[in-house]
């Protein structure tokens, strides 16, 4: 049929892998503390950190380009900042690096603001206004609203970890003052739904840490009025004086590299800086959670750890180690609406054991993450003693369901600022998509302007035949359901399909009407789709998961990314019991191997429930069959009594407690609290989450 092109499968046992990617050029050694940031145009940016192995700080730039893969020494003129390493380097205005902090070879602690213009590659200082804050190391910044967060960090002569929060103003130029915040550094920090979160890093007792803290700064005049020249309370800002002076240095600091640091730019603590006088608690609800334990919380003491923000998501990248098996490192999510941990990908598919990386950077939308660092001794490309960011592994993130950050926004219900319509106050859809709703699947009597009617194939018929394309010639027709009626119009805007049927004049031209073989309620949820723009769940209107399922075949027959990229994001998300067979078998179809293997996975941990579903009993025989030879050839069934003596029942690997009898294990639990204290429960209550 016209309205169904021939759709393609692969096998199951196609994985996504990435390949490593070797450079050449000016390879820099593997800089410590240095600052690694993708700019855009396939091109990473790494400035400043030390060697290792001859304790020299740099304030080299130097860039990769990853079409070329060769590295390059960049020229650098105008006010060339001293050597530094500890620093943070953010893109901004897409052109610029705005370098933040850091420590020099003196171990003096900088609180100056640099910014490299990558397309002329000059370097300049803005002028400063306000109180600066202190000089510190390892921070966190992120840029958010034209403002630049500063996080934490370590600072003094005895290096004690930061507890502070601050933002510089990029439209005047003005320090904010400061504020109390959470003791943190070498952490990560990210702002996502009008929050500020930091996780990760080292506390104030040294130790490693699994809490995530969040500021929130909507409403607060604090954070949402811009800060004016002039405009600090002198009062303030003679306390503060007292509390955090900074001298600047008069002579320039000759750096080991033969770059003369510059003085107009060097702030650093005296090293009589002792007080440890704590500002006032930050304005706004401070909230943190403490994760105990869960089956895919990844241990911060195992592996190397790189974590990153993307599609309302915290990613930790767990790499390969000394310390860590091949089959413990991954890929986890937290989501930060549900605040529940995931694995995306198993990293032995990812990571080998032989290289191990110590940069990640990502490029602005999420959707895009690049491994650098270098083969161990072992490894194919090893050839010297000294180590080099010699290799890169890239990663596409939307492999995993991840959305991005800009399709991420525009799919959250309510994330959008736009009302929902004059003619519908209320909605869960956003503007025009809340008026074209009304008119959807309206007959023609009502005065709605249908002028085209869709059918699909009745829902309570077996749909085994659904992944064949055409219809042997003379097999009995399939049922037809009740027509939709919709408005030619918006389906050729919006379904490139559509639009190229119906501009060759085939027979749906003439007739006015076409019939998709897809179930019923997939076909009028993809059509809902084109009116509203939306597959959020709603309990009238939204599509179920078996919905989602269909069209995510029905995206792939139409080569609709967009809307693919939608259903697997949901889907992976809202994976369950009922739905998980019918999600499997889908995405095979829709050749999605992530969601198909992460579908897989769910049905073998729970496949005592899967296989009483009806999901399950409506699949057709070979998919069924396809699905039990999911498990490995020495795979057997494990009771429920068994599984509970081995600690399977949370979904953790079975085997954990064979041969040491049943042990005592952490909750796996949420624990929301400023101060939480861990837990210990029995092996049967694993997985579970404590509120």
């Amino acid at each position: 049929m016209s309205a169904s092109p021939v759709r393609h499968r692969k096998s199951s046992q196609d994985s996504y892998t990435p390949k490593i990617i070797t450079t050449v050029g000016a390879r820099p050694a593997c800089l410590v503390n240095a600052s690694v940031t993708y700019v855009g145009n396939d091109q990473i940016y790494a400035f400043g950190g030390f060697d290792q192995y001859t304790d020299e700080v740099y304030n080299h730039v130097l860039k990769l380009n990853l079409q070329t893969r060769q590295w390059s020494l960049v020229d650098n003129y105008g006010d060339i900042p001293g050597v530094r390493m500890g620093h943070t380097a953010n893109l901004w205005q897409g052109d610029k690096l705005l370098v933040y902090g850091g420590e020099n070879e003196h171990r003096a602690y900088l609180s100056d603001v640099i910014i490299f213009d990558l397309k002329t590659a000059h370097w300049t200082q803005p002028e400063l206004h306000g109180t600066a804050p202190r000089g510190r190391a390892r921070h966190s910044a992120v840029i958010h609203d034209e403002k630049l967060y500063i996080v934490g960090g370590m600072t003094g002569h005895e290096s004690y970890v930061l507890d502070d929060i601050c933002y510089l103003d990029l439209k005047t130029w003005t320090w904010s003052r400061t504020w109390r915040f959470v003791h943190r550094y070498d952490h990560t920090s990210w702002v996502w739904g009008g929050r500020i979160w930091v996780f990760g890093g080292m506390g104030e007792e040294m130790e490693r840490t699994t809490e995530v803290w969040w500021l929130d700064l909507r409403g607060n005049p604090s954070f949402e009025s811009p800060m004016g020249i002039g405009s600090v309370d002198r009062r303030l800002m003679s306390s503060r004086q007292a509390m955090f002076s900074f001298d600047r240095v008069a002579q320039p600091v000759s750096a080991l590299t033969g770059y003369a640091a510059n003085s107009s730019s060097l702030q650093t603590n005296p090293a009589s800086l002792t007080g440890r006088t704590s500002p006032p608690v930050a304005p706004g609800a401070i909230s943190s959670l403490k994760f105990i334990s869960s089956p895919h919380l990844p241990t911060p003491r195992l592996g190397l750890h790189f974590y990153a923000y993307s599609s309302g998501c915290l990613l930790d990248f767990v790499t390969p180690a000394s310390v860590i098996s091949a089959f413990d490192t991954c890929i986890t999510s937290l989501d930060l609406e549900t605040l529940r941990w995931q694995r995306l990908a198993e990293g032995k598919d990812l990571f080998s054991p032989h290289y191990r990386w110590h940069y990640c950077a990502m490029n602005e939308d999420g959707t895009q993450a690049w491994l650098l660092g270098c083969p161990t001794e072992g490894g194919t490309n090893a050839g010297t003693s000294e180590e080099y960011l010699s290799d890169v592994l890239p990663i596409d993130l939307r492999k995993f369901g991840l959305l991005g950050n800009s399709l991420t926004a525009e799919s959250r219900a309510g994330e959008s600022k736009l009302p929902a319509s004059d003619t519908v106050k209320s909605s869960h859809l956003n503007s025009i998509g809340a008026d074209l709703a009304r008119m959807f699947d309206q007959p023609p009597e009502t005065g709605s302007g249908v002028d085209f009617v869709v059918t699909a194939e009745a829902d309570d018929v077996d749909d085994s035949s659904s992944a064949m394309t055409v219809s042997a010639i003379g097999d009995s027709p399939p049922a037809v359901s009740k027509p939709i009626h919709v408005h030619k119009l918006i389906l050729q805007a919006r379904w490139p399909h559509f639009s190229r049927l119906y501009a060759s004049q085939m027979l749906e031209f003439q007739q006015k009407k076409m019939h998709i073989p897809e179930p019923y309620g997939a076909v009028r949820a993809f059509l809902y789709y084109l009116y509203t723009d939306s597959i959020a769940p709603h309990p009238e209107h939204g599509p179920t998961l078996a919905d989602v399922a269909g069209m995510l075949v029905m995206a792939n027959i139409y080569d609709m990314p967009r809307l693919r990229l939608l259903c697997v994001n949901r889907l992976g998300k809202e994976l369950d019991i009922e739905h998980a067979a019918v999600i499997w078998e889908r995405a095979g179809v829709a050749d999605e191997q992530w969601l198909r293997r992460r579908a897989a996975a769910f049905c073998m941990t729970h496949w005592g429930r899967i296989v009483r579903t009806s999901g399950f009993k409506a699949l057709p025989q070979r998919s069924i069959v396809e699905l039990c030879e999911e498990i490995d050839a020495e795979g057997r069934v494990v009771g429920g009594e068994e599984l509970e003596l081995v600690g399977g029942l949370g979904g953790t690997k079975f085997g954990m407690g064979l041969g040491g009898g049943r042990r005592k294990r952490k909750s796996n639990s949420v624990v929301p609290s400023l101060v939480g204290e861990e837990t210990e429960t029995d092996d049967g209550e694993e997985g579970m989450d404590v509120s």
